[in-house]
């Protein structure tokens, strides 16, 4: 799907976050807003969150809401007395007014986000012409046809590349069952049409659980000002409806070892079982510890092993991808199909190590370093903030997330990093999945 963005990034002065304060308060709606005010630059982000993400797809129709987010700008209706727009229409009246929006879905939330320049009359134009868009969309049938075709073909090809495959693999002995794990094919997205997309956001797009992150040159006032016209089209309900209960990813019960044979000059290795949400407490030990094992590159344990003593691979890796269920928790790798065996047994061994004795001193210390080191470079534009400023919001994170993170990481020590790998990762019940050589 595509993303708009500003050809011209932004960058503030870091100076000018040191301390950033949050304002957080309750619309009349139920919407939930959080703002940071950046006054340096005469700009404004919006970004409008609501529970409608991948995982709230119907069986069957796995793709819905990527598509309904998709097909949010091709066009919209008649609304409020003005005339209806085309997908053309609708880009040209952006690019006049120099501004962007979007909207995309992850597994967990749909996102719909509008930037733009701050001066009065160009802000509230944009802020109508969003509004518009967030209440109104056509769905013309004939554009979902055409989209729908393209995305069938990307799909064939995807499914061309041993990566895919592989990840398809991995992901579906991770989660099972769990919306984690849908997949997204031709056959599904045949079941889906432009009032599905229509029923999607009125069944799930709902101002009294929705979330609002605001980064930019507005106080609270002009915020208040500017959300009340933006949200002024979707429905408000006088009583919030329970959205159904998604059930939690189930942890592997025994090891699982998966040969894929595909025509490939590269064996793609993946390694890994069911990680952690992002609310769990360990998640602070988790992301410094998994620098060590196998997020830091060439710095990394994996790296160290795999490649540097044993040449098995050019690149191996490890990461967590919490969210608001246990996302994965993976080793990935590619090396030579006759290799791949070795491969898996060092990453596998690596990992048992690392979770039985956990990392030194100075690895922690290392690791250290580099994240709050670099802690500033995730905060050093408006775009990044924002980002951050929506997990905050999304995962109902303290407001001081963004001022204690260097605090958080510093006070970690080896053992407990130990002690959080152990509780989390069971190296006897992972998932190996090895796709590569001619069956």
């Amino acid at each position: 799907m595509k993303r708009f963005t500003l050809a011209v990034v932004f960058l503030l002065p870091l100076a000018s976050w040191a301390g950033i304060p949050i304002q957080h308060w309750t619309m009349p709606t139920g919407t939930k807003v959080y703002l940071v005010e950046a006054p340096g630059i005469p700009m404004v982000d919006v970004q409008i969150e609501f529970d409608a993400g991948a995982r709230r797809d119907p069986s069957g129709q796995t793709g819905l809401a990527v598509a309904t987010a998709n097909m949010m700008g091709k066009g919209v209706k008649a609304f409020q007395g003005q005339a209806a727009m085309d997908e053309n229409q609708l880009g040209e009246a952006w690019a006049d007014l120099g501004a962007m929006v979007g909207a995309n879905a992850s597994a967990d939330r749909m996102s719909f986000s509008l930037r733009s320049l701050t001066r009065p009359e160009l802000l509230d134009a944009a802020v109508a012409l969003a509004a518009r868009q967030l209440a109104a969309p056509s769905f013309p049938s004939e554009v979902w046809q055409s989209e729908l075709q393209r995305w069938v073909a990307s799909i064939a090809e995807s499914n061309t590349k041993p990566a895919t495959q592989g990840s398809k693999a991995f992901n579906k002995a991770v989660f099972g069952m769990h919306p984690y794990g849908a997949e997204v094919d031709e056959a599904s997205l045949r079941r889906i049409d432009t009032p599905d997309m229509a029923q999607f956001l009125s069944r799930y797009m709902l101002l009294c659980q929705a979330k609002i992150s605001v980064v930019g040159a507005v106080n609270r006032v002009q915020t208040e000002r500017m959300l009340t016209q933006l949200l002024s089209g979707l429905p408000r309900q006088s009583a919030c409806p329970v959205l159904p209960m998604v059930g939690e990813v189930a942890p592997l019960k025994q090891a699982q070892k998966l040969e894929i044979p595909f025509e490939s000059a590269q064996a793609h290795v993946f390694i890994g079982q069911v990680g952690i949400a992002r609310q769990n407490p360990d998640f602070f030990a988790l992301t410094l510890g998994n620098y060590v094992l196998g997020g830091g590159g060439f710095v990394s344990r994996l790296t160290n092993e795999v490649r540097e003593k044993r040449g098995l691979s050019y690149s191996v890796y490890s990461y967590f991808s919490p969210g608001q269920h246990a996302g994965a928790f993976m080793v990935g790798l590619q090396t030579r199909p006759d290799q791949a065996a070795q491969a898996v047994q060092v990453a596998s061994d690596v990992l048992a190590e690392f979770v039985r004795t956990g990392p030194t001193e100075q690895e922690v210390q290392a690791a250290k370093d580099f994240l709050i080191g670099g802690f500033a470079l995730r905060i050093d534009s408006n775009r990044k903030l924002l980002d951050n400023l929506s997990n905050i919001a999304w995962f109902d994170l303290p407001l001081d997330y963004l001022d204690t993170w260097s605090a958080e990481m510093d006070k970690l020590t080896a053992a407990q990093i130990q002690q959080a790998f152990a509780r989390n990762v069971q190296p006897q019940r992972v998932v190996s999945v090895i796709l590569g050589g001619k069956p």
